[in-house]
């Protein structure tokens, strides 16, 4: 369990990755986008999590060149569009998304959703990515246990992560228990679920006796269950209360609590019913 905000979890081909980042969602591209990295980075984060889809890659570059911190420094993750998969154009949209980051490799690039009948050609364009040396990791986002189990019977490499939706109300117990058994690191996006738990009335009890927020408890939830999580924010108080959460511990009780707030509910969309044509 990482215990400081730019603590690393070894990922299986042994790269280190912080275990706390800032996510870009819904962050304008320009001022906003550039201003919220700069921010983070110079709180101490060391992680940036965007994706083509996001269309702000730019900004993303912009403000870590602005930072003045390293690029050895920073972790990087993209991600490749359903539009863009399939062999020659993953390759093809992973320069893209380089390019626009003024970066020359990236730390993690990932499949944003498993396109049926694509993601198989999409998954060896992302092996010769890193056979190539271009990116230092691969994994994929919001894959269920089936969809990983048809990826890894075909694959040379096994992802090193799955960014999937996880919250109170959505705790994956048997993708987590897959993960956990393949050396798969979970990585949660909408940890928050967009802002729909923060007045959860028990969430809103541990918070106060730990003195606390609610977005604290739940990220500090994520953390005892070795998730990396990404929350996003585009203001300094609350990028900089995002991470305060190092400085205290949920009691067993606590987590008890929280894990039994699942009822299996989606903010986002089920991989399953997703659009992916």
């Amino acid at each position: 369990m990482i215990t400081h905000l730019q603590d690393t979890l070894t990922l299986n081909n042994g790269i280190k990755m912080p275990g706390f980042g800032l996510g870009v969602y819904k962050v304008e591209n320009g001022e906003t986008v550039v201003n919220s990295v700069k921010t983070a980075l110079k709180h101490g984060y060391r992680s940036i999590d965007t994706a083509s889809f996001y269309d702000n890659e730019e900004g993303v570059g912009q403000g870590i060149k602005e930072s003045g911190i390293s690029r050895e420094e920073i972790f990087i993750t993209s991600k490749v569009w359903n539009e863009e998969q399939g062999y020659e154009s993953t390759l093809e949209a992973f320069d893209t998304s380089l390019k626009k980051l003024n970066t020359d490799y990236l730390d993690l690039y990932l499949i944003h959703w498993p396109v049926k009948g694509k993601y198989k050609d999409t998954w060896r364009a992302m092996e010769k990515l890193y056979a190539d040396g271009k990116v230092r990791a691969i994994g994929v986002s919001n894959f269920h246990v089936h969809h990983l189990q048809d990826l890894m019977k075909d694959s040379e490499v096994k992802p090193v992560i799955d960014q999937v939706e996880y919250h109170p109300h959505l705790t994956q117990a048997e993708l987590r228990e897959f993960c956990e058994k393949e050396n798969i690191q979970l990585e949660a996006w909408s940890p928050l679920k967009r802002g729909k738990l923060l007045d959860d009335p028990t969430l809103t009890q541990i918070a106060e006796e730990h003195g606390k927020s609610t977005a604290q408890v739940i990220l500090r939830w994520d953390i005892q269950n070795n998730v990396v999580t990404i929350p996003k924010s585009v203001t300094q108080e609350r990028i900089i209360a995002n991470a305060d959460v190092f400085n205290f511990s949920l009691t067993e009780k606590d987590m008890g609590k929280i894990n039994a707030l699942n009822i299996n509910s989606r903010a986002g969309t089920n991989p399953d019913s997703f659009d992916l044509k």
